[in-house]
């Protein structure tokens, strides 16, 4: 259930900050059986990824990619393992800017290549890095 116990209607309806789920990342040693895994058993589709420097791939639901597998030498230990970061759909990059600077949390602001796309990183208390995507609303740092 929802908020006070409605059923969940997805999307960013009212003021909140977050829309949804993004994308998951993920580390991995092999990227040929993480490809394999995800397309044969959970039936995504590899598809287009931006040019990071670094081999990956977008694993695709539709026009979604909602799994980012990246390659890494080693597998980052606990708290997240080889869950590298969990990214939410954000709407107000300058407030929410304002909001971390105004509370002292550090982040960190990265654009995408080839897509505009603005996307803060930070932790949550836990150690849980946090990408906040804000599509469409600039590229400011």
């Amino acid at each position: 259930m929802g908020k006070n116990g409605a059923k969940p209607t997805g999307g960013n309806k009212g003021p909140e900050m977050i829309g949804g789920l993004d994308h998951i990342n993920i580390e991995t040693t092999d990227l040929a059986a993480s490809v394999q895994f995800y397309e044969g058993f959970l039936g995504l589709t590899r598809g287009w990824r931006p040019d990071f420097g670094v081999d990956g791939a977008w694993m695709y639901v539709g026009e979604q990619p909602i799994i980012h597998l990246v390659v890494r030498e080693r597998v980052f230990p606990p708290p997240t393992g080889p869950i590298h970061h969990v990214a939410l759909l954000a709407t107000g990059l300058e407030a929410t800017k304002a909001r971390l600077q105004a509370h002292g949390m550090p982040y960190e602001v990265t654009v995408v290549p080839d897509v505009n796309v603005a996307q803060i990183f930070v932790e949550d208390p836990n150690g849980v890095r946090l990408e906040l995507n804000f599509y469409d609303e600039g590229v400011s740092t």
